[in-house]
């Protein structure tokens, strides 16, 4: 479990592809220390496994489908990526609930800077528009959001120069794709809404 609040900004060192995934080594002194074996890094939003560590770098295996599903699968080396690593249990909750599991990915499609922030608009696939909603929270690229503006296919954030300072987002134009994750709680209502009405529907019968 993630918080969405970007430690470091980390880049790509090496690239490996494999017959069916791809494996990463990435570079990243802060979410190295202490990291081992098995634990958990998000890499722009995308929750991967350690496989090993040296120094101030780590690696991490991708398989397809997550190449498929998120915008990993156009890193290469030099590329600069989020990273976080897991919410320990007992500390601040500084963004919201994330998980680490993409749910799709949009594109960039325009800034407007002005003194003091700037204002991203991004392309929104039209299976996640019921979740997007004015004020809610939004995970682009593994960075907490407020959404600004939910329109019928985007959405529209502003960034503070922090975070276009100390996240891939600074670095970003048009046409460049993000990885994107909607609030959790969103999904799990619409569940449960949705059995309630099955179970309504199949008593009135």
């Amino acid at each position: 479990m993630f918080t969405g609040i970007v430690e470091e900004l980390g880049q790509i060192t090496a690239v490996e592809t494999l017959d069916d995934a791809c494996r990463f080594r990435l570079r990243g002194p802060v979410v190295t220390q202490g990291a081992k074996h098995g634990d958990s890094i998000a890499v722009n939003g995308v929750c991967l496994t350690v496989v090993d560590h040296e120094g101030d770098e780590f690696t991490a295996d991708v398989m397809a489908e997550t190449l498929n599903r998120s915008s990993l699968g156009a890193l290469a080396v030099g590329s600069r990526v989020n990273l976080e690593r897991p919410m320990a249990v007992g500390e601040r909750l500084g963004g919201h609930i994330v998980q680490g599991h993409v749910d799709g990915t949009g594109e960039v499609l325009e800034r407007k800077p002005s003194e003091n922030w700037e204002i991203v608009k991004i392309s929104l696939p039209a299976d996640l528009t019921r979740y997007v909603v004015e004020k809610g929270s939004i995970t682009v690229d593994g960075i907490s959001l407020t959404v600004v503006d939910a329109g019928p296919d985007y959405f529209t954030v502003s960034l503070i120069p922090t975070t276009l300072a100390l996240t891939t987002l600074g670095h970003k134009g048009p046409g460049d794709p993000v990885n994107l994750e909607v609030d959790v709680i969103a999904k799990y209502v619409e569940r449960m809404l949705g059995d309630r009405g099955s179970s309504e529907g199949a008593t009135a019968k």
